[in-house]
């Protein structure tokens, strides 16, 4: 016997339950289909644990997509302040951490029990544990679970990208969007460490963190970076692997603010040697690597005006060669995904399929790093929610 729903939202994440509890507060009759045998897997472990769950700053700015516009309409109709009153709501203690990052006080749990209150509140019908194994149009949408099936008017994907695997990432999604005939745009992880061409010297940094600006092409980003036994992370790289490009450098200014140059300049006379010199301005180990061997010892009053010009200019232009990134595995999101050229900005709704909707990370709309995906998971959400 095949059931009847109004909508049915395949992916039990930030997106699919919001856009769940905003149709079923319409009146919909609503079932999420989830495969995981847990609802919100990707939420539990998200922010350390405790759910950077929206930013106070959110703008279309901090996305990145082929349509720089198509987000605006979703993020107006559903801002920050809307999602905090419902946070408030739930009595749920947050804090801001920095620069409009918002975080449960105690655990990102809190915001999966938030979803499935309303979710229960608004009726919504949750499966866990349940395989799409097929999905067929024709006036309804038949969706195929093996023992069971579904029949609804407004079909959802919610699904995500690529990113973490090991929490239930496939690309489910975007073989519906191709069975469909919908375009994809070229995926890739984001918000994710990179990787070094050549490793060299800089192995021996793993674990050390620089307040730094990191830059490629127009974007530049001022956060720490941190490095690894391969590469470098930390906020201003996972910030910046959002715009970086295979064969181009990205510039790194270990000295934010400081004119390194001329501060070597101003202190020519020094009889501190240059590793102790820096050492005042970056950790001891970054300090020895930046400084060039031969005259990492020597005091600066007998360190040419060239070598210290040189070594300044090294510390606030740090050009880095990266081979790749560090993969799905360890990026945060994925970037890509179906075209925003398919759907409309309005309602996420497929213009060529009527009632098949696709929101949250499935879209080609990426956010920053601190919270905007969230706030794009609400958005779009709602947006569906809206329209289903």
């Amino acid at each position: 016997m095949i059931s009847k729903f109004d909508v049915v939202v395949i992916g039990a994440g930030a997106a699919g339950l919001f856009c769940a509890i905003e149709a079923g507060r319409r009146g919909r009759k609503v079932l999420v289909v989830e495969r995981n045998s847990q609802v919100g897997r990707k939420i539990i472990i998200s922010g350390g644990g405790r759910c950077n769950f929206t930013n106070i700053f959110t703008s279309p700015e901090n996305f990145v997509s082929q349509n720089p516009h198509f987000s605006k309409s979703a993020l107006a109709r559903y801002t920050p302040d809307d999602f905090i009153r419902l946070v408030k709501k739930h009595k749920i203690d947050f804090y801001e951490k920095k620069l409009g990052q918002l975080f449960c006080r105690e655990s990102s749990r809190q915001i999966v029990d938030l979803l499935l209150a309303e979710c229960e509140r608004a009726g919504v019908e949750i499966r866990t544990g349940c395989t799409v194994l097929k999905i067929d149009k024709q006036n309804l949408f038949l969706v195929n679970m093996g023992s069971s099936s579904v029949e609804c008017e407004s079909l959802v994907i919610a699904t995500g990208g690529l990113s973490f695997a090991k929490v239930g990432a496939t690309d489910f999604g975007y073989g519906v969007a191709r069975e469909f005939g919908l375009k994809i745009e070229p995926t890739r992880p984001a918000l994710v460490p990179l990787v070094f061409e050549t490793n060299g010297e800089t192995g021996k940094l793993a674990g050390v963190s620089i307040d730094s600006v990191v830059s490629t092409s127009d974007r530049e980003f001022r956060e720490n970076i941190l490095f690894t036994h391969r590469g470098l992370s930390g906020p201003a790289i996972l910030q910046i692997s959002n715009y970086w490009k295979k064969g181009r450098d990205v510039s790194i200014d270990l000295l934010p603010g400081t004119d390194a140059s001329e501060l070597l300049a101003a202190n020519a006379q020094s009889r501190k040697s240059l590793t102790n010199f820096l050492n005042q301005l970056m950790p001891e180990k970054a300090a020895r690597l930046f400084a060039p061997q031969h005259v990492a010892d020597k005091p600066l009053v007998q360190i040419g005006h060239r070598e210290l010009e040189k070594v300044g200019k090294g510390l606030n232009n740090w050009s880095v060669r990266f081979r790749d990134t560090e993969g799905y595995d360890k990026a945060e999101v994925t970037i890509g995904g179906v075209s925003t050229d398919e759907l409309s900005s309005q309602t996420m709704e497929a213009r060529k399929i009527p009632g098949l909707f696709f929101i949250g990370e499935m879209v080609d709309v990426t956010g920053w790093l601190g919270g905007y995906n969230f706030q794009w998971a609400w958005a779009s959400g709602y947006a569906a929610g809206q329209a289903v």
